[in-house]
């Protein structure tokens, strides 16, 4: 995941001696946020320039603009590598710049529906969830985008999510987690010690208490089958998902267990010959490992942690074990390898 410092979130230092910084420690891009109502575009073009004579790292302009079209020249004489739009502000038909330098995205807030989206996949790259109040430095990421995050993937898969907001260690974490391609880091990031505050954002997260039903896929959003289920129904949930394995549960509605590709492939080697009559009961894991829906991060963190074996995915329960979501790790597992 990729870390874009926002670089006016910082007062006490000059632009140059943040920039400076920022570039020893490998940030990956540089947020710059260009309000017209509130900053001239010559000072957005000196500021620019500034950071071109320090590090070559890509600029991330965010424009929040009625009018965005009339920047159609600057973007293309600046070469600005990722141009967003903020979709609430804008009165006209937008115009996207014949620029090949540039990848764009449309900029939402969290009140706006990621269908909104559809009237511009043609010419976007990517989406840019704004998950604080816009323009508030340090504010709370607001945790209703993580199924937003979710929803936008399964709709447009062949496109990325940035988030700006509110983003820490323990929200990098679980953005992780959902595939995000970019975070805007702010107050977090370039007013603290940015060495540490980098190596948190990528990849590690000190401690938490977010509760797992926070983020979690929800139970409409998860593979299930019955115990009786045949080997058809099985496969078929498990290729609708694209998750790998499908949970499994008794006529009482609770979990008692999973059945992964790698089970179905175990019993397809003992018993070639049964193999189609199979049912879940013949295939099932009834030993997986699972947490429940109050645990935080950091109880999650340490199931996974006693085990010797990679974990891709755990089911969430609530107290009497009747499935109630999943967390899947295949987005960290594939970031972090």
């Amino acid at each position: 995941m990729k870390i874009s410092a926002s670089i006016y979130s910082n007062k006490d230092r000059s632009l140059e001696i943040l920039i400076q910084d920022l570039d020893k420690y490998n940030v990956d891009m540089f947020h710059v946020d260009f309000n017209d109502k509130k900053i001239e575009l010559k000072k957005i073009e000196e500021d620019i320039k500034e950071i071109r004579k320090i590090s070559n790292k890509p600029i991330d302009l965010h424009i929040i603009s009625d009018n965005p079209n009339k920047y159609e020249n600057f973007i293309i004489e600046n070469e600005i590598e990722f141009v967003t739009y903020q979709l609430e502000n804008i009165k006209d038909e937008l115009d996207f710049p014949n620029s090949v330098k540039t990848q764009f995205g449309i900029a939402i807030t969290s009140d706006t529906d990621v269908s909104k989206f559809e009237n511009y996949k043609n010419n976007c790259d990517f989406i840019l969830l704004m998950t604080t109040t816009p323009g508030e430095s340090g504010g709370k990421f607001n945790k209703i985008n993580f199924k937003k995050i979710r929803d936008f993937k399964n709709t447009y898969p062949s496109k990325k999510v940035h988030i700006d907001g509110g983003v820490n260690d323990e929200i990098a974490f679980i953005l992780r987690i959902h595939g995000v391609k970019s975070v805007v880091s702010g107050s977090y990031l370039v007013n603290g010690d940015i060495a540490k505050s980098l190596l948190e954002l990528k990849s590690s997260v000190s401690s938490s208490q977010i509760k797992v039903s926070e983020f979690m896929l929800n139970r409409n959003e998860s593979p299930i089958v019955n115990e009786n289920s045949k080997i058809d129904e099985i496969l078929s949930t498990i290729e609708k998902y694209d998750l790998g394995f499908t949970c499994v549960e008794n006529r009482k509605k609770e979990l008692i267990g999973i059945i992964s590709m790698a089970d179905i492939r175990k019993s397809l080697i003992n018993n070639i010959k049964a193999f189609s009559t199979f049912k879940a009961e013949d295939i099932i894991n009834k030993n997986p490992i699972i947490i429940k829906e109050g645990d935080s991060i950091n109880n999650m963190l340490k199931t996974i942690q006693n085990h010797n074996f990679l974990i891709s995915f755990i089911p969430v329960t609530n107290e009497v074990m009747r499935l109630v979501g999943l967390v899947t790790f295949f987005n960290l597992i594939k970031s972090e390898s």
